[in-house]
């Protein structure tokens, strides 16, 4: 079986990724800047949830600072995932934050160039996450992947994002960016968010709760990275979110009947409050926006979880 290569692994989508890719036969190779250490945790983790991969999993180490990637990976790779980049959601945007959010997107995207660029490689495609942070405000409309990037910092994040490994494509590497949506897991993100409150017996219903949110299964994320490194016809962008987009509101209300039935209070959240405790970051769980995946369903890919209410049983029950 072919060779992944995957900058962010470690994060909660580059976890799940390896977990798939390595159950179908996969070798991985994880990029990071503590190898050692990275081995011995994914060695603890795999031995808790007895975990049996197909596949071989390694580890190398990079640095973006310094521009290095171990040229031994670079040369045993046939692929490449790209999922590096700080969390838009873990820190207030102050300045300086923001900063580091796109830096970490761009320099890694810049490395990689650099490295293929300069280094003996057979890698044949370059799999790169984006997210769909690209548009704005949805207003009624539904956005499809030919819609200019927002203005806003997410929007220009997004853009510098993708403009920054677009360059691989002068090296003949098949390039594919998926936009991806908001990814429902158990593991980390908006789904653990979500569920704090009700475990308190509340469904905190965010601003209106009539703005749409683009939602994703963590399962299907991964299928569709797999899918597009075994679909050699596929290059450019595909937005990656299920085809049925819910309200916010019917997101909350849905995680608290799977996980109390119909034993919470929905309590709106004003949307000044979130502005207070969130500060420029309440922009994006305010807005509405609704996506168009018919790009990627049209290139071969079934969703194993089209609709929100069979994804919230299957991760909560």
């Amino acid at each position: 079986m072919p060779t992944v290569l995957i900058t962010g692994g470690t994060g909660m989508i580059g976890t799940a990724l390896s977990r798939h890719l390595l159950q179908q036969g996969y070798d991985m190779i994880i990029l990071s800047r503590n190898p050692i250490q990275t081995a011995s945790k994914y060695r603890a983790s795999a031995q808790q949830n007895s975990f049996r991969p197909s596949g071989n999993i390694f580890y190398a180490k990079w640095d973006t600072e310094k521009m290095m990637i171990d040229a031994q990976a670079i040369a045993k790779t046939d692929y490449i995932v790209h999922l590096a980049g700080e969390g838009v959601a873990k820190k207030r945007w102050t300045k300086k934050r923001k900063e580091e959010i796109r830096q970490s997107r761009t320099k890694s995207s810049e490395l990689l160039f650099h490295c293929l660029s300069t280094q003996p490689n057979k890698v044949k495609a370059v799999i790169s996450a984006s997210a769909i942070g690209w548009y704005g405000p949805d207003a009624g409309k539904v956005f499809t992947e030919d819609d200019p990037a927002a203005a806003d910092f997410l929007g220009q994040t997004c853009k510098a994002w993708e403009e920054s490994i677009n360059k691989v494509k002068n090296l003949n590497k098949r390039l594919v960016k998926l936009r991806l949506g908001i990814a429902l897991s158990n593991e980390g993100g908006a789904l653990v968010e979500f569920k704090k409150p009700v475990r308190l017996g509340v469904a905190a219903v965010l601003g209106s709760g009539k703005q749409m949110v683009s939602w994703v299964h963590i399962d299907d994320l991964c299928r569709a990275f797999i899918h597009a490194i075994e679909t050699p016809e596929m290059e450019g962008v595909f937005n990656l979110a299920a085809p049925n987009v819910v309200s916010n509101k019917e997101l909350t209300l849905g995680i608290a009947k799977s996980m109390n039935g119909n034993f919470f209070i929905p309590i709106p959240v004003p949307a000044f409050l979130l502005k207070i405790i969130m500060g420029e970051m309440s922009v994006e769980v305010l807005k509405s926006t609704t996506v168009d995946s018919s790009k990627l369903q049209s290139s071969g890919f079934n969703f194993i979880y089209p609709q929100v209410d069979s994804a919230l049983h299957h991760l909560i029950g």
